[in-house]
């Protein structure tokens, strides 16, 4: 197995079979889904390494999809190909103007389509997303999953790690309860708002070393962010 994970978003079953049979003989794993609702809900809780997006479904077409995962920052960086009969140059420039990474006409053969999509990875560089970020001497390595605050090690458990990493990689923003629930908890897990504040607590006590836990600033009337700025 590649352990890369794809999503096919099409509402023809028989489409879908027939990639999900081209990228598990590619040693790739695959989720399906068949409308944009449940596509959603996957990306936000499993995270795929690449979407194969169909143009045109019932509901809320790919585009607008693309078009949503694009602007929303979280899921912006997911490379996504388009899978469409529409072959007209007008309706290719405007998966591409949306944020598609590629653009695939139908019929295509299932070689052509893996190819594709390697280079589209490749493009996408997952090394960037696995190399360790470091602020004012704390350090998340994503390789290791190992949390160090000036070489020291941090014990913390897998929801504050996983708070901790969201942090870091979306510093000076405010995040809502609600949108730390989605991106952290995931879409589909239904917890009470204030479990944030709980997990929030418990990962600013794990990065009482040399005073990093000042780095979770609590935003009145909005949530929580990661800030290397001192509030006045």
């Amino acid at each position: 197995m590649t352990g890369r994970k794809i999503l096919i978003v099409d509402d023809e079953s028989a489409i879908r079979d027939m990639l999900r049979v081209a990228l598990e003989m590619a040693e790739y794993q695959v989720m399906e889904a068949s409308n944009a609702q449940d596509a959603h809900g996957l990306i936000i809780d499993e995270k795929p390494d690449l979407i194969l997006l169909d143009w045109m479904m019932p509901g809320t077409s790919g585009i607008e999809l693309a078009r949503r995962l694009k602007r929303d920052e979280v899921t912006s960086g997911t490379p996504i190909i388009m899978l469409t009969a529409k072959g007209e140059e007008d309706n290719k420039i405007q998966g591409l103007e949306v944020g598609a990474d590629d653009y695939i006409t139908k019929p295509f053969s299932p070689r052509e389509l893996v190819a594709r999509l390697k280079a589209v990875l490749r493009r996408a560089d997952p090394q960037i997303n696995s190399a360790p970020i470091t602020v004012q001497g704390l350090c998340l390595d994503p390789a290791s999953h190992r949390v160090t605050i000036n070489n020291q090690s941090v014990d913390m458990g897998p929801t504050e790690y996983r708070l901790l990493e969201f942090f870091l990689t979306h510093q000076e923003r405010a995040y809502t309860r609600s949108q730390l629930l989605d991106h952290v908890w995931g879409g589909n897990v239904y917890v009470e708002e204030r479990t944030v504040d709980v997990h929030i607590r418990r990962l600013r006590k794990a990065l009482t070393v040399d005073g990093h836990e000042d780095l979770i600033q609590t935003v009145r009337g909005t949530g929580y962010r990661f800030s290397t700025r001192i509030e006045a």
